[in-house]
């Protein structure tokens, strides 16, 4: 066992820098955003508000990934993600600058979420490729459970740690943090941290920019399992958007909820994936990763959604949050493995950014749609029920009760989508 661990250590010690360090940087860019969604809705009471932030974050990335990713096959991966990363500071250096002078204003954010959304669309793809260069092929569910288990433990200390520093400090000190992991993480990457060339760089290198782009969707319509298992999530990528547009409405809002209440969803749900991502790593590898992708998503979608919407407490909504993310990252751990070992590496960079394109795109739209319901549909609704309406009786009363009604809706849509899917013949294929 001891052998065995110092051999894998020994085989990973590369990339344990990197996900050390980047795990830690991006620690701190989560509790900066969580701060920001939280004054940007103190500010105005909106969910459509705070919704934007994830709409202009998104709809860069979504619109150019296509192109971004022939640039990021030709581009060094290293030096891809140092410029990125550089950048993504000077924004947040940016917010901290207008926090100070008492400057910051919504639309700044949405600018900044804007420009950083671009950086991200030939960051993401070297990230996603440099994994796999760093990684041994028997080593990927692993090497997948781990970021899942790092993400996971992003998820948990977030609201901990940015809630504990807004309330004995300030939003400023959230950002300072948050530049102070983006320095460690910047230094271990150049300094320590060598990123082997991809060997095959003819086809990259002869191609134009729009060819490799076409390159990336001929490869997907020859492959009809990877680009209908990419729709499928596209799908479940608009209905988790919808939640993820109207939770914070309904925590800060709801009675029993609040910025506590919040923080404990949050925390609650970190630790769930948390513990998915340790099951993963741990177990051997399953007869059918299809079927397994499937039955996770279809038990998220059937559980967490409804728990809150008929809820009254946050120990419920936390219940529901373990019950909706527990075994998202053996989906996540699933999928990835089927990408990286049926696309060669050499195409990763194309086909990764054509899946963003194709798989994200339904996330601006869902985060705009979810605002909107929530702002102007669902709650205006709930508003005009009698206290002795059914309406009220399911969902309670005021504010936040049509946020309670939404995520009923997006429910029932979120569990009956599953099932094309699981009957698409060509998704099963990839078990061949």
């Amino acid at each position: 066992m001891i052998k065995n661990l110092k051999m894998n250590i020994r085989e990973l010690h590369t990339f344990l820098l990197l996900w050390i360090t980047q795990s830690f940087s991006g620690l701190g860019s989560a509790m900066t955003n969580f701060a920001l969604v939280i004054w940007s809705y103190q500010q105005q009471g909106s969910a459509l508000t705070t919704s934007f932030l994830a709409i202009c974050s998104y709809a860069p990335y979504v619109l150019l990934s296509i192109f971004a990713g022939a640039l990021s096959d030709r581009w060094n991966k290293k030096f891809t993600m140092l410029i990125s990363d550089s950048f993504a500071a000077l924004c947040t250096i940016s917010v901290l600058i207008l926090l100070t002078i008492g400057k910051l204003q919504i639309w700044h954010l949405y600018l900044i979420n804007t420009l950083n959304g671009l950086m991200n669309t030939v960051q993401q793809p070297a990230s996603e490729v440099t994994i796999s260069l760093l990684t041994p092929k028997k080593h990927y569910q692993k090497v997948s459970g781990m970021r899942s288990f790092s993400n996971s433990l992003v998820t948990i200390l977030t609201p901990v740690l940015a809630t504990a520093l807004l309330s004995f400090t300030s939003l400023k000190f959230v950002i300072l943090f948050d530049l102070i992991t983006y320095f460690t993480a910047f230094v271990a990457l150049l300094c320590f941290i060598k990123i082997p060339q991809v060997t095959e760089q003819s086809i990259t290198v002869s191609e134009t920019v729009l060819q490799s782009a076409k390159s990336g969707f001929r490869y997907l319509k020859d492959n009809r399992g990877i680009l209908d298992l990419i729709l499928f999530l596209a799908v479940i990528n608009f209905t988790a958007s919808i939640f993820n547009a109207a939770l914070p409405a309904m925590m800060l809002s709801r009675i029993g909820g609040g910025e506590v209440a919040l923080g404990l969803v949050n925390t609650v749900t970190g630790i769930a994936t948390m513990f998915g991502s340790i099951l993963v790593s741990i177990l051997p590898p399953p007869k059918s990763r299809v079927r397994v992708i499937c039955n996770s998503l279809l038990f998220a979608m059937s559980t967490e959604n409804f728990i809150l919407a008929f809820g009254r407490s946050t120990w419920v909504w936390c219940l529901g949050a373990i019950l909706g993310w527990i075994f998202i990252p053996v989906m996540g751990a699933n999928m990835d493995v089927l990408f990286r070992s049926k696309i060669p590496i050499e195409m990763q960079g194309r086909v990764y950014s054509v899946r963003n394109t194709l798989q994200f795109f339904t996330i601006p739209l869902g985060y705009l749609c979810g605002g909107f319901f929530v702002d102007r549909v669902f709650e205006p609704f709930m508003a005009g029920q009698s206290m002795s309406s059914l309406w009220v009786t399911l969902f309670g009363s005021g504010k936040g009760s049509g946020a309670a009604l939404l995520f009923f809706v997006i429910g029932i849509f979120g569990a009956l989508s599953c099932l094309p899917f699981r009957a698409d013949k060509n998704i099963w294929k990839l078990e061949e």
